[in-house]
């Protein structure tokens, strides 16, 4: 499932040699923005979103593509121990890659379409599930504020029951490896808002709505439930 999600992503390829013959090595690179790290202010920083997108999101590239690396060495020597012992690695920082991708897409400026309320099936799907938009948004952030540690909290689609839902992981774990779709997600790693916000989590996410992209949402909740 995670390999899945970041093929679907668009990797890179790097050629590398082992044992004398050529192999594949499918490396990922941090995703471009489509907006100026000082566009989501007041809600976000210049500095959080400079720091969060080059520093952070870089570090889980660097060592995901440095994990594969390993991984292939040690494939190639047959060294069971060592591909076991790099699964944790492989997940952590490809789990942070998938996410951190995800939520750059989930975010844009108010002048670009942040904040505007979601229409069509979406909506729909949102007052069926939990009431309103607004009882949606109170259930998200009570939910995600509760995240002991570092996480995220996500609106999801579960393709089995075909109902939206609340949702959290912890670390850096995808929402993907549960067998649902990941529709909106929310960093709460400290990174994601210490600087501005303090300690304050809730008035993060009470913020954040501001500056959420609908319009990326309703088309990963058309994808998925299509």
């Amino acid at each position: 499932m995670l390999r899945h999600a970041l093929r679907s992503l668009a990797p890179s390829s790097r050629q590398a040699c082992a044992a004398g013959a050529a192999r594949s090595v499918h490396t990922v690179s941090v995703p471009p923005l489509d907006y100026d790290y000082g566009e989501l202010e007041p809600v976000i920083s210049g500095e959080i979103m400079r720091l969060h997108h080059q520093k952070h999101h870089q570090a889980y590239v660097t060592g995901y593509n440095t994990a594969l690396e390993k991984l292939e060495g040690a494939q190639a020597k047959g060294d069971t121990p060592a591909i076991v012992a790099l699964q944790s690695a492989i997940n952590f920082n490809g789990g942070g890659h998938i996410n951190h991708s995800i939520f750059w897409k989930n975010l844009a400026p108010p002048a670009k379409g942040g904040g505007e309320p979601p229409s069509g099936p979406l909506a729909a799907a949102l007052d069926q599930e939990f009431g309103s938009l607004d009882a949606f948004k109170s259930k998200f952030a009570a939910t995600t504020a509760a995240v002991q540690g570092s996480g995220w909290g996500w609106l999801a689609y579960n393709p089995d029951t075909h109902h939206i839902l609340i949702t959290t992981t912890p670390n850096q774990d995808p929402v993907s490896a549960r067998g649902l779709v990941p529709l909106l997600g929310v960093d709460v790693w400290e990174h994601a808002y210490y600087l501005q916000y303090k300690n304050v989590r809730p008035d993060y996410l009470k913020a954040i709505w501001k500056v959420v992209n609908w319009k990326d949402v309703e088309k990963r909740f058309a994808a998925a439930s299509s």
